[in-house]
């Protein structure tokens, strides 16, 4: 039998009644994944239940089609526009609109629609959580605590959620200046009122304040699994938009604390596929999908994992840019997670599984019938990169090659230390952080943020499979997603993005 939670319905930002049937049915009839509202904060268990609901849906909710679960899904599409994860042929075709950059310029598109549904809707459930939790009964003397926690995970929900939707929908964050630039709009109350877009600006100084919010309720809690927030990842997700904001000092006192306790992993442990959340002590914060609860085409793994059975992954095997590859020496223990050959003899792989060069298997499925693979959502090497990139950036470059060395040294144990300096040690950090995150979501993002445009020429992708998608300005509008028109048509105050 599934394990019950209680899973709140999908709503959108502002897409009130047009997109919802009744807007006081918050949550869904059936009895298997819902109660009903009055319910739900009966109790510190059920208010927990709600949040442990959302977690699950991190990697369980589908959209509108199988490609679009969770986060994972999103993961793939940040990875997709980008230029280090290469798909060698169009396969069966998922995702290969978002490596055309053909998404977010159709407002009536699924895939623009996806995110903005996605993060609002776990938005409404976080805005529910805190403004009913602290009216939840307080029956003995854990139901206090359970509480707290329950909140202060909701504010990271909602300070995570926006984090995202700013980035993918709004222009980028310019350290230095007013960020006057519009965001999206901030629903901090579940109902469907139309708001007007609010700036970058403010998006960031509520992002950070709902995570000052969750730091302080979730200090000193002890949380069940890794698939829920903590102190720690708190610190991880200040260390990231402190990055992202340009405010090095502060990212660096973020990720130097986030990191302790968190070891960074052995080499046996990252040649091992990536599916070990509970037993590597790196990973900060994840998800396992649960044997019963796995749904085995729109997995993270039934895509971007090497050896799942299915026709996207014999078809069309995730490959790393080759440029990018050919930078780091055989020693570094991350290039044995991509094949130059692409015969993966290891594996034992079925003559029915296209073969091409620089494919990965970082990701490995818990068997050919199984797509199953622990989704990495932070872990302690990223907390390491920002630390030695946000040195750097402050000209404090012995101490940010401390950092650096001690990390480098980890994945590559011939290496002696950064020789370089100025811009090349910089590009050396990044190019490091390219090869460490393959995969994992980031590149889309880390372009927008570094102000650099796209460039995947020179390297092995395919013309066709990128419909000669091979380059874009860092001045291109298509950075930014367009509103979904589904959001504008219920929302007269929202001012859609240029074309």
């Amino acid at each position: 039998m599934k394990k019950q939670y209680i899973k709140w319905a999908v709503v959108l930002s502002s897409v009130f009644t047009t997109m919802v049937s009744c807007q006081s049915d918050y949550l869904e009839t059936d009895p298997t994944t819902a109660v009903s509202e009055d319910a739900a904060y009966s109790s510190a268990s059920n208010l927990a239940a709600i949040i442990n609901g959302m977690h699950r849906d991190m990697y369980y909710r589908q959209n509108d089609s199988q490609g679009q679960n969770g986060e994972g899904g999103i993961m793939i599409m940040m990875d997709a526009l980008a230029d280090d994860l290469v798909f060698p042929s169009t396969g069966n075709g998922w995702y290969i609109t978002t490596v055309r950059w053909q998404d977010q310029v159709n407002e009536n598109g699924s895939n623009d629609f996806y995110p903005y549904q996605f993060y609002y809707a776990l938005i409404r459930n976080a805005n529910l959580v805190i403004a009913n939790g602290p009216k939840v009964p307080v029956v003995d003397a854990s139901d206090a605590g359970t509480i707290k926690v329950a909140i202060g995970e909701a504010y990271a929900f909602r300070a995570f959620c926006y984090y995202m939707l700013v980035q993918i929908y709004g222009k980028r964050y310019v350290p230095g200046t007013v960020n006057s630039q519009l965001g999206v709009p901030l629903r901090l109350a579940a109902n469907e009122a139309p708001l007007a877009r609010n700036t970058v600006e403010e998006v960031y100084t509520q992002i950070n304040s709902d995570l000052n919010e969750a730091a302080s309720r979730l200090a000193g809690s002890k949380r069940a699994t890794k698939s829920h927030f903590d102190d720690k990842v708190i610190l991880g997700l200040k260390a990231r938009i402190a990055l992202t904001q340009g405010n090095y000092t502060e990212a660096v006192a973020a990720a130097k604390s986030a990191r302790v306790g968190f070891n960074l992993m052995d080499n046996a442990a990252y040649t091992a596929g990536f599916n070990n959340l509970a037993g590597n002590n790196e990973w900060m914060w994840g998800a396992t999908i649960i044997a019963d609860q796995g749904d085995s085409f729109s997995n993270f793994g039934a895509y971007m994992s090497r050896n799942f059975n299915s026709t996207n992954i014999r078809q069309s095997p995730k490959a790393i840019n080759n440029k990018l590859f050919l930078l780091f020496p055989s020693t570094d223990i991350r290039t044995k997670n991509f094949d130059p050959t692409g015969a993966h003899t290891a594996l034992g792989l079925p003559s029915t599984y296209a073969k091409f060069p620089y494919t990965s298997q970082k990701f490995l499925a818990a068997s050919q019938a199984d797509s199953r693979v622990d989704v990495p959502y932070m872990r302690a090497a990223e907390m390491y990169l920002i630390e030695a990139e946000a040195l750097a950036r402050l000209g404090n470059e012995a101490d940010s090659k401390v950092a650096f060395n001690l990390f480098t040294k980890n994945r590559n144990p011939s290496y002696t230390g950064s020789v370089n300096t100025g811009a090349a040690y910089l590009t050396e950090i990044l190019n490091s952080r390219r090869l460490e995150l393959w995969g994992e979501g980031f590149r889309f993002l880390d372009l927008k943020r570094l102000n650099q445009g796209l460039d995947r020429t020179g390297a092995n992708h395919s013309s066709v499979v990128t419909n000669n998608v091979m380059t874009v300005a860092n001045t291109d509008p298509r950075w930014e997603f367009l509103i979904p028109r589904a959001e504008i048509n219920a929302n007269p105050l929202i001012v859609q993005n240029p074309l």
